[in-house]
C-alpha cells in the first residue's frame, strides 16, 4: 500500500490529493513502525507526519492554488540524483547484520550495557528515559531544536500580515 501511495503521490498534480496521500503514507509508515516494535517512533510519526503536517499542509494549500504548475522541462537530473542516492543507500545497507540477528553488535554490546548499567550510570530507573535524556541527550536536544525551528518557520510563513493603519493615511 505504501508503494501505491508513493506512485500516486508522484503522479498527482492536484495538491489536495498530494496532501491527503502524504498523510496516508505517514499513517502507513506508523503502522510499519508498530510492527517493528518501535511504538514510540510510530506514535511520533502518526502525530507529526499524519496529523500536524497534514493540517499545516492543508493550511498552506488554503493560501495558494490547488493545482501544481507543469514543469517547463523533464526533471532528469533530480531523478538521476534520487536514484543514485537510493542505490548508494541500498549498497550501504548490504553490510549491515540481518534484521533481528541476535549476534548483531547492538544486541551483544549496547543493549546489555544500557539495561545493566543504565540505572547506576544515569540515576534514572526508566531505561528509555535514560537513553533519550542521558546517553542521547544532545541528539534529542538537536531533534527538539529542529522540530521547534520547523514549527516557527511554518508559523512565520502562514501568518497573514496586517496592513498598518498609519501607512494607509
Amino acid at each position: 500500500m505504501m508503494v501505491v501511495a508513493v506512485v500516486a503521490l508522484a503522479r498527482s498534480r492536484n495538491l489536495f490529493a498530494v496532501v491527503v496521500l502524504a498523510g496516508a503514507y505517514s499513517f502507513l509508515m506508523a503502522t510499519v513502525l508498530v510492527a517493528l516494535d518501535a511504538v514510540d517512533v510510530a506514535m511520533t510519526e502518526a502525530a507529526v507526519g499524519a496529523g500536524i503536517s497534514t493540517v499545516l499542509f492543508l493550511g498552506a494549500l488554503y493560501l495558494c492554488r490547488s493545482e501544481e504548475a507543469k514543469p517547463a522541462h523533464r526533471p532528469l537530473i533530480p531523478f538521476a540524483l534520487a536514484v543514485s542516492t537510493g542505490a548508494l543507500l541500498v549498497y550501504g545497507s548490504l553490510g549491515l547484520p540481518d534484521f533481528s540477528d541476535p549476534q548483531a553488535p547492538i544486541h551483544t554490546h549496547v543493549a546489555p550495557r544500557y539495561l545493566n548499567d543504565g540505572p547506576q550510570e544515569t540515576g534514572v530507573p526508566n531505561v528509555v528515559t535514560a537513553v533519550l535524556a542521558s546517553y542521547r541527550g544532545f541528539d534529542t536536544f538537536g531533534e527538539t531544536t529542529v522540530v521547534f525551528t520547523a514549527g516557527v518557520g511554518v508559523i512565520v510563513l502562514l501568518r497573514r500580515r496586517r496592513k498598518d493603519k498609519n501607512k494607509e493615511s
